[in-house]
Formats: C-alpha cells, structure tokens, sequence
C-alpha cells in the first residue's frame, strides 16, 4: 500500500449540506486554496473535511493540536537509532510529499510560535522549509492545508494572528436547523425521527442558555451520543441527562433548567 493509500477515506462519511460549501470547498481545492473551518463544538466540522477528502478522492491526514504541539512535531525530527539517526516526516510534511489534505484540527490550541511553521504552504511559495534536515520541501500539485477552530473560545491570549488568517479562505458552520439535524441524528444512530425531533429540542433549550450560563450549547455530537444510549435500552430522560446536561456544566441551576425542560419535552412525547 503506497502512502497516499494509507491515508484515504474509504467509505462515505454521513453528512447533509447546510448551504453550498460542498461546491464552495470543490473549488477552493480546485485552485489548492487553503481553508479554514470555523464554528462552535461537534457543530460538524471534521464530519465535512472527511466526506470532502472521500468525495474529491484525497488523503487526508488530520492533527489534533494541543498546546505541547511542537513544529518538529508537525514537521519532523531525527531519531536515534542503533546504527545512527533517522529523519522521520512529521504529518504536516508527509502530508505535503504525498499531495494529502493536511487537516489541523482546532489549530489555535497549538502555540503561535509552531503554528508559524504553515505560512510557506500557504502563499505562492508552497513550500515547507526542513531546516534541520537542510531541505526546502516544495508541495505536492494535490497538497492542501485545512484548519479549523471555535471562534466562541477566542480571548486575547488563544487565538490565531492576523498574518495567519489572511492566509486562508473560510467557512462559517453552525448548528444545522432543527429538521436537518433531526435527519442527521436519525441517521447517524437510528433512531427514529419523532424521538430525534424531541433530542433536537433539549438541544434548542439549552443552545439558548449559550452567554446566560453555558459557555457552548449541547453539540450535535452529544445528540448522537443520547440517541446511541436511548437505541441501547437506556430511558430517554436519563440518556439526556447523561449525555447533554452532565458534560456541558456542574451549575446546580442550569441543570435544574435543563431537566425541567427535558421532563416536558418528553412528558408531550
């Protein structure tokens, strides 16, 4: 298996369109734009990144980034071994070798002084400078750099420069509407669409307490995740409360709001 195999998307990610950023990313990669995908938590932004690299038919390596991301992490180091050292790509190279889709996800976790490190790749020059290998690597025709983050967890201290940000294109996602995300959660754990119209509620009622007492609403991830329980046997007030009250806040009254909400939306189903 060749590189570029290892790394493709073999079957077709669930995902429904919101708007036409299927055409609108087409032809972003069509002219190897880069890209960056903004929008709150589990609203679907790596969902579309994969069924995008499956439907254009492209490798797509993707980097969850954390603060202790070093640039030899994204680029590459030497490895000691027995009978020498060894250079070893990191993702980000091997991502530009090969022509994959090199997807950062949530990339201001990563600091500034590594994130830097993608400028090269993504002007005119398309190149990613190997300084500790002494090699300027030029990317591959295919190669295109993808990031994306939460603009809801900016603050003065995390987020990306300006001489980061006017490097790439972008997309605003949010939370689908309420009868698209009721398809999407029906299909996505098999449930059937009444009781996923009810999940979609709960969501709704606590989306609204988002700058009243939730930092984030409940993400459409957390609805698959109530929908996987109530599938497997579990009542649907206490997959609710598993999933969509207990991960997203310890206020003892916005809990109480959003029990409330979840006994009536569920006492009318």
């Amino acid at each position: 298996m060749t590189d570029s195999e290892q790394y493709r998307v073999r079957q077709e990610p669930f995902y429904r369109q919101q708007g036409n950023e299927v055409a609108l990313y087409a032809a972003a990669y069509a002219a190897r734009l880069p890209v960056m995908v903004k929008g709150p938590t589990g609203c679907g932004k790596s969902r579309f990144i994969e069924y995008m690299a499956w439907k254009l038919d492209r490798p797509l390596i993707t980097v969850a980034c954390n603060e202790d991301m070093t640039a030899s992490d994204l680029v590459g180091r030497y490895l000691l071994e027995a009978g020498g050292t060894r250079w070893l790509d990191g993702p980000l190279t091997t991502a530009a070798r090969i022509g994959a889709i090199c997807y950062l996800d949530e990339i201001v976790e990563a600091r500034q002084d590594t994130t830097v490190v993608i400028h090269p790749l993504t002007d005119h020059r398309r190149t990613l400078p190997l300084d500790k290998k002494g090699e300027l690597l030029r990317a591959h025709a295919d190669f295109q750099l993808v990031i994306s983050y939460n603009p809801g967890y900016q603050s003065l201290m995390k987020d990306l420069k300006q001489s980061t940000k006017q490097r790439f294109t972008a997309f605003d996602f949010d939370y689908p509407e309420a009868e698209l995300e009721a398809t999407i959660l029906a299909s996505e754990s098999g449930i059937d669409h009444a009781l996923a119209t009810q999940l979609v509620a709960v969501a709704a009622a606590a989306r609204r307490l988002k700058g009243h007492g939730l930092d984030e609403g409940v993400s459409t991830r957390l609805l698959v995740y109530a929908a996987t329980l109530i599938r497997n046997g579990v009542a649907a007030g206490d997959a609710c409360r598993m999933a969509l009250v207990r991960p997203i806040t310890d206020d003892r009254d916005i809990r109480d709001t959003l029990e409330h909400a979840i006994d009536a939306i569920f006492a009318c189903g």
